[in-house]
């Protein structure tokens, strides 16, 4: 976060038109993912494999991206790349998507889901509440603004995002009945205290903290009403948030659609520990 205000102010914008942008190809998600199937597996220990979500599935901020999935830019640093190579499930699809929201998830990234689908991972709800224009805000604006924009979001989260994450769960178990699911959360942004000198104020960063507990919070339950796991990445990236000097999330960086997601590193060593340890 140590930009000048200048800089901030126009990546902030730059942020907001990227994120919008990446969004308008969520919905071809399906139509670009890519399967690949390197050996005969068994069922169980190598069950086929489909990654469903957003950014935070597809890899943004990790870099390796396969040119072929254009705007959705999937990541071979993704974790569900990085699990797939070290598994080789009998088969892999990589549907996940930068800027997917819980509909793009449902009409464009389920079609490769079928009874003998052995696993599913899936990230989706921040796009929904807003996470964009709320980021923005924070930087653009100030405190007041961002308060404000964090506290819209969370109502979001507590009253709306429920019944859209029961409509994708749904989804998901009446494609592939027998999958084992698992649904990853997203980390918190700061670590408070940190060493930014610069940037948001403490209260801010509070703020959005709270607002990544709370859309843990119920993403997680709504996953276990519908018998999910759910992979946790609250604990492995302790320590490694924004301002702590060995950030595995990107701030406000170019290219701007890399900004507030997670790094290579976070993908390898904190997203992929919670999946692995929750399939």
């Amino acid at each position: 976060m140590k930009l000048s205000r200048i800089a901030s102010f126009f990546s902030a914008i730059a942020l907001t038109t990227a994120l919008a942008l990446t969004g308008a190809g969520a919905a071809h998600a399906e139509e670009a993912a890519r399967s690949a199937n390197p050996g005969p597996a068994g069922n169980n220990a190598n069950p086929a494999y489909t990654a469903l979500g957003d950014s935070y599935s597809a890899g943004v901020g990790a870099g390796a991206y396969d040119g072929a999935s254009g705007a959705c830019k999937r990541s071979a640093k993704a974790y569900p790349a990085l699990w797939a190579a070290q598994h080789a499930p009998k088969s892999f699809t990589f549907a996940a998507c930068s800027g997917a929201r819980t509909g793009d998830v449902i009409n464009g990234q389920l079609g490769s889901l079928k009874t003998t689908t052995g696993l599913v991972s899936i990230s989706v709800g921040g796009n929904d509440a807003g996470f964009a224009s709320t980021m923005s805000d924070c930087v653009l604006k100030g405190e007041t603004a961002c308060l404000n924009g964090v506290a819209k979001a969370r109502t979001y989260i507590d009253k709306t995002l429920p019944a859209q994450l029961d409509k994708v769960y749904s989804a998901i178990a009446a494609k592939a009945p027998s999958a084992r699911v698992v649904v990853v959360g997203y980390p918190r942004f700061y670590k408070l205290g940190g060493e930014c000198s610069a940037g948001l104020s403490e209260k801010s960063r509070t703020a959005i903290n709270g607002a990544a507990d709370e859309i843990n919070t119920v993403t997680a339950k709504r996953a276990a009403d519908h018998g999910f796991a759910f992979g946790d990445v609250s604990a492995p990236f302790t320590g490694h948030e924004i301002c702590s000097g060995d950030a595995w999330l990107h701030s406000v960086t170019l290219p701007v659609d890399e900004s507030y997601h997670p790094t290579a590193a976070g993908q390898a060593d904190g997203y992929l520990p919670a999946f692995a340890s929750a399939a």
